[in-house]
């Protein structure tokens, strides 16, 4: 899998008195394959969670509140940068074999979900300290 595989689904926000409805997943949508479960992550301004790579999972990551700067870097060592949230609302489909980490960038804290096609298996799932990948997480603000 490459960087240029991974998939931005502009989203709905839609304005309603009392609070915004935000689409997330539709069964029928690109990148939708399967459901195995969907889990929430609160990411703290500055905190950087990296780096994972997942086996057989695909990722279905969308910020409803917030802004996470995310980072993907593929086996042949291609970089891709997107930010989702509160200005470019959008799910990102990650397929597997793809090594990323994220950085929130909005006080105090970004929601983040994700709607994986599988359940959450740690034999599938490779882990590396945030040094072992090159790239300079200063850069993001």
């Amino acid at each position: 899998m490459t960087v240029d595989q991974i998939i931005v689904t502009p989203l709905k926000r839609i304005k309603v008195t009392g609070g915004d409805v935000l689409h997330c997943l539709k069964y029928n949508d690109p990148g939708f394959i399967d459901f195995g479960e969907a889990y929430f992550s609160l990411v703290d301004y500055q905190s950087i969670k990296a780096w994972k790579r997942h086996i057989q999972m695909t990722l279905n990551l969308v910020v409803p509140v917030g802004t996470v700067h995310f980072v993907f870097i593929d086996s042949l060592g291609n970089l891709r940068e997107e930010s989702i949230g509160d200005d470019n609302y959008a799910r990102l489909t990650i397929p597997p074999n793809i090594w990323f980490g994220f950085k929130g960038i909005n006080k105090p804290s970004s929601l983040l979900i994700n709607i994986a096609d599988i359940p959450h298996d740690p034999a599938e799932v490779e882990r590396l300290s945030i040094d072992e990948l090159n790239f300079n997480w200063e850069s993001v603000k």
